[in-house]
Parts: C-alpha cells; sequence; structure tokens
C-alpha cells in the first residue's frame, strides 16, 4: 500500500463554498445490523464504520490519529493539510482510479448531524449550479452531487461525488467517493468495503459539535530520499487548504 501527502490543484476547486468533491459486504458480520444496545447517539445502520471500542487491537491498521485504515491491495493513502496551520484535515483512499475521501467530526451524545449536514451539502451544490439526489444507499440516506464542469476546449460537462455520512457514538464521519465509482455502484464496492472498516477514536475529550477529529501521518511516513524511504513511496507535496464539513471533494 503506497502513502503519501496528496495536492489539490488550484484549478480543480470550484467557486464559493469550497473545494469540489462531491461495502458491499465481505462477510456476513460485516453487513449484519447494530447489535441492540448501541450507545446512545449510535445510528449506525449496520456492521460498520466501527467505532475504536468495537476492535480488540490496533495491530495491522494505519494510524492515522483518529482515524485507523485497514491495509489493502492497491490502495493508495493521501493527506489533505489546511495550508495556514498545517493540520491534517482530511484522508483520501485512491483505489482502482476513484477515491473515497474521508473526515471525522465530534457529534454530540444524543442526535446525529448527517440530517442537516445533507441539507447544507444541498444548497452548497445548487449554489454552484449543480444538482443534488437524495438516494437509500449501502450506509442509509445517501447524496448524489453533480458540478458543471468545462474543458479546457469550452466543452461543457458534470463531475460526480456520491455523499456518505455515518453518524456513530459521540462522532460523524464523512466519505465522498469520486470517480467513476460515485456513480457506478458495482465499482464501488470496495470502497464501500474500505468505508465499512474505517475505526474511528473519538477520544473521551469534550469536544463542540462539527469539530475536526484530529488526524496525523503514520509514524512511518517519510518522504523519498529521506533514511528508510521505500523506492514505492510516493513523493510528499505540499497541500493545499482542505475541505470542509460541507464542501466536496
Amino acid at each position: 500500500m503506497l502513502f503519501g501527502r496528496g495536492k489539490k490543484s488550484k484549478a480543480e476547486q470550484p467557486k464559493d463554498n469550497g473545494t469540489e468533491q462531491a461495502n458491499a459486504a465481505t462477510t456476513r458480520q460485516d453487513a449484519g445490523p447494530v447489535a441492540g444496545g448501541a450507545a446512545k447517539g449510535d445510528f449506525r445502520l449496520s456492521r460498520g464504520p466501527l467505532d475504536a471500542s468495537e476492535i480488540d487491537s490496533q495491530d495491522g491498521y494505519v494510524d492515522l490519529g483518529a482515524l485507523l485504515i485497514e491495509p489493502s491491495e492497491g490502495l493508495q493513502l493521501r493527506l489533505e493539510v489546511e495550508e495556514a496551520t498545517q493540520r491534517v484535515v482530511a484522508v483520501t483512499m485512491d483505489l482502482d482510479g476513484s477515491s473515497l475521501q474521508l473526515q471525522a467530526f465530534a457529534a454530540p451524545r444524543s442526535e446525529g448531524l448527517w440530517d442537516e449536514i445533507r441539507e447544507q451539502i444541498g444548497q452548497s451544490v445548487s449554489s454552484q449550479g449543480g444538482e443534488v439526489e437524495e438516494i437509500i444507499g449501502t450506509f442509509g440516506t445517501e447524496l448524489i452531487a453533480k458540478l458543471p464542469t468545462e474543458s479546457a476546449d469550452g466543452g461543457r460537462g458534470f463531475r460526480a461525488a456520491r455523499f456518505m455520512g455515518v453518524d456513530g457514538p459521540r462522532w460523524f464521519l464523512r466519505g465522498v467517493i469520486g470517480g467513476n465509482a460515485a456513480l457506478d455502484r458495482k465499482a464501488a464496492e470496495g470502497l464501500e468495503n474500505l468505508f465499512r472498516k474505517v475505526v474511528v477514536i473519538r477520544g473521551d475529550n469534550p469536544m463542540p459539535p462539527r469539530e475536526l477529529l484530529q488526524l496525523k501521518l503514520p509514524k512511518d511516513a517519510v518522504a523519498p530520499g529521506q533514511h528508510g524511504a521505500p523506492h514505492e513511496t510516493p513523493e510528499l507535496k505540499q497541500p493545499e487548504r482542505g475541505p470542509e464539513i460541507t464542501q466536496i471533494g
């Protein structure tokens, strides 16, 4: 699995409210419903994404701080960094030509955030001349967003993104699928499965709702040319400002 720090070019960023964003189960346990007696504020409809309390050990995961990622063949990870603070604000998983961007946030104990955030995403997309469709997907209610694009030769089209939101115990995890998998459910199966296996570490500290859970570089992530860097490690580039909770991309 390759790891690096990605960079968003200015040409890829839409106007106004921010950056353009827009599992099938592998085992019966993955596909099963959340067991009765779920924690207060836990609105997950299926097994996964997981809370840190639901795994026996963190061994074998890529440790990104608030998120643990299970390695997978062909998977590449990129981090989004806030320009002003150099804070890691999102992680993007690239697989088979499509991508899944992840952000985790603090949430209230008694209610979820996804209903309100979906509405705000819809307003943001509409303000940019795009369209939003609400669907019932693998993880409950999801959004398909289509933003208008224009090629260098003046041709017009759209860029699609599929928004998934999961309200767990005192946390909210947002996933945005881009590329062919945004509209092709078969192509999305690999990314859905990765999303289902993500582990969220909320921590015990009090945090206001919507505050970003802290992400970090893995301990063994080094740039090419540095001591200990494998030849296949991608170049660590200086990224631009990452997305906010309701932005696309």
